[in-house]
Parts: C-alpha cells; sequence; structure tokens
C-alpha cells in the first residue's frame, strides 16, 4: 500500500508540470525565446522532426511504450471487472442468505487486489515512458486535458480508498446496515472505476478523432468537446463489454488453477463451481460483444471512411483473421466447459445426444468465420487457381457470410446454456411441452431468417443492402437469446431436481478449456489494441499531429504478431505470480460445510 502511494505522489510530482498547476513551471514549456507573454493561449500543434525524439541506446521507444500501455491495459481490465460482479455475487449472497456466494465474492476481490497493484505500476511506467520518449505529444495531450487529467489523480486516490476498505473491512462489515455500508462501498468502488476508465478513454481516442481543435490542432478551449469525441461512446461500450468478459476469463483461469492444484474433495468443489461461474459471467458477456465491435467498426468507418477501409480492406486485414480464429477459440472452449460441465448433473444425459450437433453447427460457423477473401499464393498458385479466390470458398470471405457464421455462433452458445442449465431439472409447470414448442419454433424461425439474409442479401443485392443486412441478423439474434431465457426461466422456475448436483464432478481437462478462454482473451484484446491504435498511421493525433519519429511507420503484420505474443507471455507470467501470491497468502480450505451435494 505504502509503495502504491509513494509512486502516486511521485507520479503527481512528474505530471504537475504537465498540468499546469498554480506556481509551478513546465521545463517543457520552455521556448527558447524567452518571451513567453505574447505566445497563444492555445498553441498549434508542434511541427516535429527525429531530432525532437529523445532516443536511449539499446531502447526502442515504441516498444517500451507499446508494451507497458498494453500491460497496464490488461491489468487495468481486470481490475475494473472484477469489482462489478464482486458486487453482483455479493449482493446476490445477501438477498439469498447463502454464504456461498459472500465467499465467492472475497475470494474475488482478494485476487484482484494483488493486481490493482501492478496496474498502478505498470501506468506510472507508461507515464514515465511517455514523458521521456514522447515529451512533445505528452504536453500537448496535457493540455488540453489537464483538467480530466487533475480529476483522474483525485479519482484514483478515490478508487484506492474504496477498494482497500471494501477489502479489509468484508469481514468487519458483516450482518445488517453494516453489510449496506459495505455494498455501498462497492457500488461506489465500481462508480469511480468507470469514470476512470471513461476519461482515459477520451485521451485515446482523441487521438483517433479529435474534437475541439481546428486543422491546425490549436484547442477551443472546450474540453468537453474534445472528451466527447466522436469515437468516445463506442470505446465505453465495447471496453465495458469486453472488460467484463475478460475478468470472468481471468478469474476462470484462477479457479481452474486452485482446482488442479485443490487435494481435498471440498476445495476441488468449492473451486469447481468458482469456475463455473466465471465462466458464466465471461460468456453473458462474449454474446453481446461482437455486436459492440460492429457499432465501433461503424462508427469508425462513419468517422472516416480512410480508417475503416484501412482497418478491414487494408493492411490490417489479415489481422482480422487472426481475430476470426481467436474468436472461434473463445466460442469452442465455452461451449466445450459447459459440455464438460454437464457430468456434473445426473439429469444431463437426455442431452447428450444433441451435444455432437452443436458442435457440428459451431465448428462449421466458425471454419466460415475465419476464411479469408483473398488468399496470399505465390505467382505458380495463382496460375494454378486461376486467380486470387478459391472457386468455392471465396465466397465465404465476404463480410455477409461471416455475419451469419457469427451469429449461428452465439445462438448455439445459447442453446449450449440453456441445455447445462435445464440438465438436472424437470419442469413442473402445465404448459411445459408449450413452452419447449415455443423455444423450438423460435431457434428454428430465428436460424432459418439469419440464413436467408446472409444468403440473399449477401449475394443477390446490391452493396448498401448487404451492409444494412447485419442490422435485422443482430436483431433476430437478440430476440432469440432474450425470449428463449426468459420462456426458459419461467418454465423451470420452482423445476424438481433429478438429484443434488455434484460439484467437482468434473473432468480435469475442462479446466484448460478455462486457460484457454483466459489466453485467447489477452491475446487478442492486445491485437485489437494495435489495430484501433494502428489505424492513426503515421499520426500521433490523426489528421492535426503527425508523427516524425524513426518509428512512424507500420509495422510488418509478423512483427506485430510478435510483439503482441511477448506481451502476452509476459502478461500471463505475471498473472501465474499473482495467482501463486494468493495461494501463498490465502486458506489452504474451502469451507467444508457448503460442498457437501448442494444444489446449483
Amino acid at each position: 500500500m505504502k509503495k502504491i502511494l509513494w509512486l502516486a505522489v511521485l507520479a503527481a510530482a512528474l505530471l504537475g508540470p504537465c498540468l499546469d498547476l498554480p506556481g509551478i513551471e513546465s521545463p517543457l514549456a520552455v521556448a527558447a525565446d524567452s518571451s513567453t507573454a505574447a505566445a497563444p493561449a492555445h498553441p498549434p500543434a508542434p511541427k516535429l522532426t527525429a531530432a525532437d525524439y529523445p532516443r536511449i541506446a539499446g531502447v526502442n521507444s515504441r516498444v517500451f511504450v507499446w508494451l507497458a500501455a498494453q500491460l497496464h491495459l490488461w491489468f487495468a481490465a481486470f481490475v475494473l471487472a472484477v469489482p462489478i460482479f464482486v458486487f453482483i455475487i455479493e449482493a446476490i449472497g445477501m438477498a439469498t442468505r447463502d454464504k456461498r456466494y459472500d465467499e465467492l465474492a472475497y475470494e474475488f476481490i482478494k485476487v484482484s487486489l494483488t493486481a490493482y497493484s501492478f496496474t498502478a505500476i505498470l501506468g506510472g511506467l507508461l507515464a514515465f515512458g511517455l514523458l521521456i520518449f514522447y515529451p512533445h505529444l505528452f504536453q500537448y495531450l496535457a493540455s488540453i486535458f489537464k483538467e480530466s487529467m487533475f480529476y483522474y489523480a483525485l479519482l484514483f486516490f478515490a478508487e484506492s480508498a474504496c477498494l482497500y476498505i471494501y477489502y479489509y473491512g468484508w469481514h468487519w462489515l458483516q450482518g445488517g446496515f453494516k453489510k449496506w455500508t459495505h455494498l455501498t462501498l462497492g457500488l461506489l468502488l465500481n462508480a469511480v472505476g468507470t469514470v476512470l476508465m471513461f476519461l482515459a478513454n477520451a485521451w485515446t481516442t482523441f487521438m483517433m478523432s479529435p474534437a475541439g481543435v481546428d486543422a491546425q490542432g490549436v484547442f477551443s478551449g472546450d474540453a468537453w468537446a474534445a472528451i466527447h469525441n466522436f469515437l468516445w461512446n463506442p470505446i465505453n461500450l465495447h471496453r465495458t463489454i469486453a472488460n467484463v468478459a475478460y475478468g470472468g476469463s481471468v478469474v476462470g483461469a484462477y479457479a481452474a488453477f486452485k482446482f488442479l492444484s485443490a487435494t481435498a474433495k471440498e476445495q476441488r468443489a468449492h473451486y469447481d463451481w468458482m469456475g463455473y461461474t466465471a465462466n458464466f459471467i465471461a460468456i453473458a458477456a462474449l454474446l453481446p460483444l461482437p455486436f459492440a465491435g460492429y457499432y465501433l467498426t461503424a462508427e469508425i468507418y462513419a468517422y472516416s471512411q480512410q480508417m475503416g477501409i484501412t482497418s478491414m480492406g487494408g493492411i490490417f486485414a489479415w489481422l482480422f483473421i487472426i481475430q476470426a480464429v481467436l474468436i472461434g477459440a473463445l466460442f469452442l472452449s465455452a461451449n466445450y466447459y459447459l459440455w464438460c460441465g454437464m457430468g456434473r448433473s445426473d439429469g444431463a444425459a437426455r442431452y447428450n445426444r444433441y451435444i455432437k450437433y452443436l458442435a457440428i453447427v459451431i465448428v462449421g460457423a466458425f471454419l466460415v468465420w475465419f476464411t479469408p477473401h483473398t488468399l496470399i499464393l505465390t505467382n505458380a498458385e495463382l496460375k494454378a487457381l486461376g486467380g486470387p479466390y478459391h472457386k468455392y470458398l471465396g465466397p465465404l470471405g465476404i463480410m455477409p457470410a461471416k455475419n451469419g457464421a457469427v451469429n449461428l455462433m452465439i445462438i448455439m452458445t445459447t442453446l449450449s446454456f440453456l441445455l447445462y442449465r435445464r440438465a438436472n431439472k424437470i419442469a413442473t409447470v402445465a404448459w411445459a411441452n408449450t413452452g419447449n414448442a415455443i423455444q423450438v419454433a423460435l431457434f428454428t424461425a430465428g436460424i432459418a431468417n439469419i440464413l436467408f439474409i446472409s444468403i440473399y442479401h449477401g449475394y443477390f443485392t446490391n452493396t448498401v443492402y448487404k451492409v444494412a443486412s447485419s442490422i435485422p441478423q443482430v436483431l433476430t439474434t437478440l430476440i432469440i437469446i432474450v425470449a428463449s431465457t426468459v420462456i426458459d426461466f419461467l418454465m423451470y422456475r420452482g423445476a424438481k431436481q433429478v438429484a443434488p448436483l455434484h460439484w467437482g464432478r468434473v473432468p480435469d481437462r475442462a479446466q484448460y478449456a478455462l486457460f484457454l478462454l483466459a489466453v485467447a482473451f489477452t491475446w487478442l484484446m492486445g491485437l485489437m489494441g494495435y489495430i484501433r491504435s494502428g489505424l492513426r498511421q503515421h499520426w500521433h493525433v490523426y489528421g492535426v499531429f503527425r508523427d516524425a519519429s524513426a518509428d512512424a511507420f507500420t509495422p510488418t503484420l509478423g512483427y506485430a504478431a510478435n510483439v503482441v505474443t511477448g506481451a502476452t507471455i509476459v502478461f500471463m507470467a505475471l498473472v501465474i505470480f499473482v495467482f501463486w501470491l494468493s495461494q501463498v497468502s490465502g486458506r489452504k480450505t474451502a469451507p467444508s460445510g457448503y460442498w457437501k451435494e448442494q444444489p446449483a
């Protein structure tokens, strides 16, 4: 705690000159001409040369800042997401008076505490990197966002205070009014963390879609316009959903780690339930995530067609093929874990015969999802093939086919969850057969509609309809998810259980699916973070502030993939260290009274 506070104080001392605090003169703002009184209040963006960028021998400034920023974002996503579902789980435990939920929430927040320290350290490392290697860019951004940066520092202290009181006061603030006070602290912690993320998003999205400045980069003085730039809301929505899904995947990996290392039956049962809960959170946030990604991409196109074409039709197009592979890995691992988890139930045998059909559809949709439109071929291969497009697979490379494929994966994942949910239950309502028939009709009609839209509008209409066809597909998928879940909830409310669930009776291989989920999510976030930043190409602030450094070029796809992969390995090593610390400081046994054939 003391180290974090000292780091924050040191960062504030260094950032102070860049925030134009009263009585402090910024060394970066001192011009060669000592007569600064006549300088304009808001100067234009500086025109730099390669000599204006400090260099340190043996250090690649771009890669250093890249790694520091990416590692900071991964840990920040984790520590922002975990308190959200900790608050929800604690509230559920308070409402149901089930102590399992309270203990689960406490262990979740304990894992995030050490990660919070890494987030602060890496944030300081990123700030130092920007100050050292990109001082003019940092000064320019600080001159525009000085107020929000100041409040960001204050909110960081507020979040730290809320987090530590929330964690260390967990057992003290139990029962009656004290528990309500603790829940209020959790709500305040999440509110402060969300505002912190929104403020940081404003700085990054300003660099992509600057607002409140003219063509020369002169700031108008309207700070809200700069914050509320064109891409701010899409990034806020996308990162909020992605952070929750990512936090669930990392906690699921922690539960898998503890499950595999557990020796007592009660411990395995506890961490099996913890892994299931984390996986449920990850899937619940994963399902709407592609829609948020489409919304963000559409807004990028709307802001700048050049940026949009560069992303999916230019140099970054093949990175989206890698993205498709990783998204497929997410859906396959999440579904595989659910299918393995059906072994906890004695009633799952009724639905096991359907699993192979779900797997066939998901794998088929996955193959369509990552089929490229244009192949990378040698001259000999081009001649043999007759062109860059495959005769039969080429039509699967366009977006209408991929839209249909990803919607099918989402629908099949929803169906997997519904089968898992009802595997150990027998509906007792009089209209159970009618409810099943409605659900079958809903899924059948929805899938038929998605396929019709993908084929007809994708291949037999003009480009305008091809683009617009994604909207009814998304609406169809959302209707299926919401309507089928509501019907299933009403139909199985108060249902009779086949037998108590056997928590811990799940194969070890299911835990490796949780590891794959966390690794694929980490790799995917790093990849998409590079694409988002790389869309600016040779601009620090797109169209306003040009990057004149020696690294002002778009790296090769292999180079970018190697940097992201290296960052992923470093992050996973740090996460394993966090898990180990939690195991060393944690209790060695789970409360045995709660894990003797407990119901779901």
